[in-house]
């Protein structure tokens, strides 16, 4: 049976070089912060407590990672004296001195649960006190290095500033992700000092207090050490964003998603896509986006949280919390705001906005067109150039329309009104009030036809255009002539 196991994550950074606002850790690739990443990597590992140690910005940290994570304990670091001072407060909010303690760190989005597992099993197998997840790069530069013996023994990390030259041409680094045991780990902690160039209790010291002990020290070798990158400035966190979502991008395509080109199609870690969907190129599927099989998306849409059914189609459109039903089409250029659900087989064509609007099955908004604060029955189809006319000045109202339902081009609905199964409306139609089943709405006057009119006006333009001819030369600055 595995030994109990505790994570600590370190989130107490202040992040100076994010020039930010926001907490580092709070910052987001993928649709989700980066601590959010952290988390939800050691959630793989089904660990008995998580434990995470906040400071700096912690009245935004601590909320946000209870939110992820509510069964997280919180330890607060009031002030930064390194990463052995921080698990230190971390060890002593829940007393753990046994089984396993995992120690990550909250800036690491890339970090994989599976690798995380297969490190701690690996420490726990080899009955280690401390085991350090570490990786070789072709620069090491701002890493700690992993020393070790000449019999490949590992017998100290050195951080980068304390290490001499030739340390520093060593390429195997620390990730700065450790595992211990826990009982060890609580013996060893008092004991750090702070003589270093940093003036901080490193957590990395403990190899050699592990020694010291007669205990077992060994690293993990990680084959893709670009799990443990962190950022320290917005330059660093983009490239991990493009690392994350290239992928995000490949998972999709090895499970049977088409994606015609990879560097323009951005998708968040908590989309959802089922096989044989279809991804355009200049698309962006972010939040928990879901698409049913078969459905196309794109070119250049960008959809947020939206749920789209087998078999749609959504071109150059924007949405957000929408809802797109089995065989439904929208595009191109459409905007779907929240509320919006189109039912199955039905349609929202260009340059159509959608808010807080169910349009039924089968029923169409073709073009041009303001939906807000509606429902429309099924098979109804709405003319061009309509307007929903929703706002009072003070309140929202809502329209109506039945089912099988036919209203003119260039209609305004003054809502709250109703129009009834059936019913149909002229073009260039007001309807300010309920308009029965079956029936017809007009509102405008009858045509009135003007024989010969175009032809007097004419006449009339060319008597204008004469009267305004003037003599060239007056107001020039010609001889003779007055100057303006």
């Amino acid at each position: 049976m595995a030994p109990e196991l505790t994570v600590i994550v370190l989130a107490a950074g202040g992040g100076t070089r994010m020039k930010s606002k926001t907490a580092k850790v709070l910052h987001e690739v993928g649709g989700r912060s980066m601590i959010g990443h952290v988390l939800a990597a050691v959630s793989e590992l089904s660990p008995q407590r998580v434990v995470a140690v906040v400071g700096h910005q912690r009245d935004q940290v601590g909320p946000h990672i209870q939110g992820l994570l509510p069964d997280a304990v919180l330890a607060v670091q009031e002030s930064q004296k390194g990463t052995g001072h921080a698990v230190r407060v971390g060890l002593e909010a829940v007393g753990t001195t046994s089984g396993t303690v995992l120690v990550a760190t909250g800036d690491t989005p890339l970090l994989r649960g599976e690798s995380l597992r297969a490190f701690v099993a690996e420490h726990d197998a080899a009955q280690r006190a401390v085991s350090i997840l570490s990786g070789r790069v072709p620069d090491p530069a701002g890493y700690g290095r992993v020393v070790r013996d000449a019999q490949g023994e590992v017998v100290a990390i050195v951080e980068e500033k304390d290490a001499s030259p030739d340390q520093r041409e060593i390429l195997e680094i620390s990730s700065g992700i450790l595992a211990f045991e826990a009982g060890f780990l609580a013996s060893a902690l008092p004991r750090l000092g702070n003589d270093n160039a940093k003036g901080e209790y490193y957590l990395t010291d403990t190899v050699q207090l592990a020694q010291a002990d007669g205990l077992t020290v060994g690293a993990y070798p990680l084959d893709d050490v670009t799990e443990t990158e962190g950022a320290n400035d917005r330059a660093q966190l983009a490239e991990l964003g493009r690392k994350l979502n290239q992928r995000i991008v490949m998972r999709w395509m090895q499970d049977g998603v088409s994606v015609m080109d990879p560097a323009t199609t951005w998708i968040d870690a908590d989309v959802v896509l089922a096989p044989d969907v279809t991804i355009l190129p200049g698309t962006q599927l972010l939040g928990a986006t879901q698409v049913g099989e078969d459905a196309v998306i794109g070119p250049d849409a960008t959809l947020k949280d939206c749920e789209i059914g087998v078999g749609a189609r959504v071109v150059r459109t924007q949405a957000e919390l929408a809802v797109v039903g089995a065989g439904a089409t929208v595009g191109p250029f459409s905007y779907l705001r929240p509320g919006t659900r189109l039912g199955e087989g039905g349609k929202i064509g260009a340059y159509v906005e959608t808010k807080n609007a169910e349009i039924g099955a089968g029923s169409k908004v073709p073009h041009l067109s303001y939906v807000g604060d509606a429902t429309i029955g099924t098979g109804s189809n709405i003319g061009a150039g309509t307007i929903f006319a929703n706002y009072d000045g003070s309140r929202k109202h809502r329209t109506t329309i039945g089912d099988g339902a036919k209203t003119g081009s260039n209609n305004t609905f003054v809502a709250p009104v109703s129009i009834g199964d059936g019913a149909m409306t002229g073009g260039g139609t007001v309807v300010r009030e309920d308009v029965p089943p079956g029936a017809l709405a007009v509102s405008a006057g009858p045509q009135r036809n003007l024989e010969g009119h175009a032809a007097r006006k004419r006449e009339t333009v060319g008597e204008r255009d004469l009267d305004r001819e003037v003599d060239p030369g007056v107001g020039s600055s010609s001889p003779g002539g007055a100057e303006s």
